[in-house]
């Protein structure tokens, strides 16, 4: 089991140059103290596609420009270590697929795609498709040629990203086959991408259906059956979160986000405690992420609309705009239509520009991720307390690269000398060796204070935040000294002996 630390989500290329550049960082200060996991995003085979290594041609290859599995086994070395499992679809150039497209039923590889007659073998009704669930515009197929016919393949997201038939014996060997590549390198959990999509029922939305809770259970077997913990990736209603939290090793919790962002910039904490009540404890918290803010997290349920979400219609709307505005407008250019970005449920920002780059609010956000039940999770250009990469956004036309900076070594080694970046890698520290996250959580909410605690035997930890003034102070006992901070910006939290 992953211990209860912070974990770091990166690239390897973008913080580091490669798998090897990765295990040099994190075994260095102040990385190595602040951080007892990572979460390795995509860094197979190529990691630098069309879906920036979420369509792998090949899943079970480390791309040769990034490293080995040797390499990956270095970075797993003494730290939990995260891979990505990508269950729902390949990449159209996979060998598989294009073997498929070339002999058709003569090949092995057939029956390994869906296709819209393998969902629909009688067809389709117009109520049959509005059904289906999307997150991008429009129908989920796109016309390939197979053996000289013309075919509807199954695209949940691009063109490039064909979708599997997870039922498939050939795609379950696959899926095998890429868990035991993770598991020989070392890896102590998978996330499961997309893996709300992955299958397909007629006549229903095609999304976290009964069906896929039984895949889900069926793939996390084989996972456990190899050492590895399973994380569950999927944005959806909030109280299907918790359905889903009670059902996998872990979920992420997508709803903290939007609701941190909410209670500081009104000192409204009553969502965000509401949120507390019900969420699930054996979540990985997250602020940020490759992906954007996700504000369908926290809204009504998108399948029926009259299931109220924890944040109602007018104070999302006011949500997403005072991000847009906090960034000086920069995450307008990366969200919704804009620069060819189909995730409409997401802002794309950095989380630091989604607080104006205010660090004494921005270093609150993080203490409350940290203190909220979980194993807390930093992404890297949070970790540094990035600001939006707009001349990337620029030249790639990709909204999330807005939020995905390519890190030299100087300007690693610079961000690390700002105040605000050394104060969050101290909390990172002091959160990851306080044993007492283990323990047992309270929370109160009272005239616009939080305050969040835990408690292990004789050790004890408290977070208050005044919500409007951003003010954050830390109390904690571990082996009977005491320890306190009123500014976690010029007095980061250091545990002594």
């Amino acid at each position: 089991m992953a211990r209860n630390g912070v974990q770091l989500i990166t690239y390897a290329d973008r913080l580091a140059g490669d798998l090897p550049g990765l295990a040099r960082l994190l075994g260095s200060p102040p990385w190595s103290a602040a951080f007892t996991g990572v979460h390795i995003l995509p860094f197979f085979t190529p990691f630098d596609g069309a879906d920036a290594g979420f369509d792998p041609v090949d899943h079970t290859a480390v791309d040769p420009r990034l490293g080995t599995w040797e390499d990956v086994g270095a970075v797993a070395r003494g730290r939990d270590l995260m891979v990505d499992v990508i269950v729902n679809h390949v990449s159209a150039g996979s060998a598989a697929f294009r073997d498929w497209q070339e002999r058709g039923d003569a090949s092995p590889a057939a029956g390994m795609f869906l296709t819209m007659a393998t969902v629909f073998p009688y067809g389709a009704t117009e109520d049959e498709l509005a059904r289906i669930y999307r997150p991008r515009p429009g129908l989920p197929f796109t016309p390939y040629t197979v053996a000289g016919e013309r075919r509807l393949v199954w695209t949940t997201f691009t063109p490039q990203q064909v979708d599997l038939d997870v039922a498939h014996p050939g795609a379950r060997a696959y899926l095998d086959a890429i868990l035991d590549a993770i598991a020989g390198a070392g890896a102590t959990l998978v996330r499961l991408d997309a893996v709300g999509y992955a299958v397909k029922t007629p006549g229903e939305t095609c999304f976290m259906t009964r069906d896929t809770f039984a895949f889900i259970e069926e793939f996390t077997a084989h996972a456990r059956a190899r050492g590895l913990e399973v994380l569950v990736e999927v944005h959806s209603y909030y109280r299907r979160q918790v359905e889903i939290g009670a059902a996998v090793d872990r979920v992420y919790d997508f709803a903290l986000p939007p609701l941190v962002l909410h209670a500081l910039a009104t000192g409204d904490g009553e969502p965000l405690a509401r949120w507390l009540e019900v969420r699930p404890a054996n979540a990985v918290t997250v602020l940020d992420t490759h992906d954007g803010i996700g504000v369908i997290d926290v809204g009504a349920d998108q399948t029926a609309p009259d299931a109220p979400g924890l944040l109602p219609p007018a104070d999302l709307d006011a949500l997403v705009d005072r991000i847009h505005a906090s960034s000086g407008g920069t995450s307008r250019l990366a969200t919704g239509a804009a620069a060819s970005n189909l995730d409409l449920y997401q802002v794309n920002c950095t989380f630091y520009d989604a607080m104006g780059g205010d660090d004494h609010a921005y270093l609150a956000a993080r203490a409350i991720q940290f203190f909220t039940p979980g194993v807390p999770q930093v992404y890297y250009v949070g970790a540094l307390a990035g600001r939006n990469d707009v001349a990337l956004l620029q030249q790639s036309g990709v909204g999330r690269d807005i939020n995905r900076h390519r890190y030299t070594p100087d300007e690693v080694a610079r961000e690390l000398g700002r105040p605000v970046v050394a104060a969050l890698l101290a909390l990172c520290t002091w959160r990851s060796e306080l044993p007492v996250f283990d323990g047992g959580f309270a929370f109160a909410l009272e005239d616009g204070v939080l305050t969040m605690s835990w408690r292990a035997g004789d050790d004890e930890a408290q977070l208050t935040v005044d919500l409007l003034s951003h003010r954050a102070g830390l109390w904690w006992r571990h082996d009977g000294r005491d320890g306190s901070t009123d500014d976690l910006l010029a007095d980061p939290p250091v545990l002594e002996g």
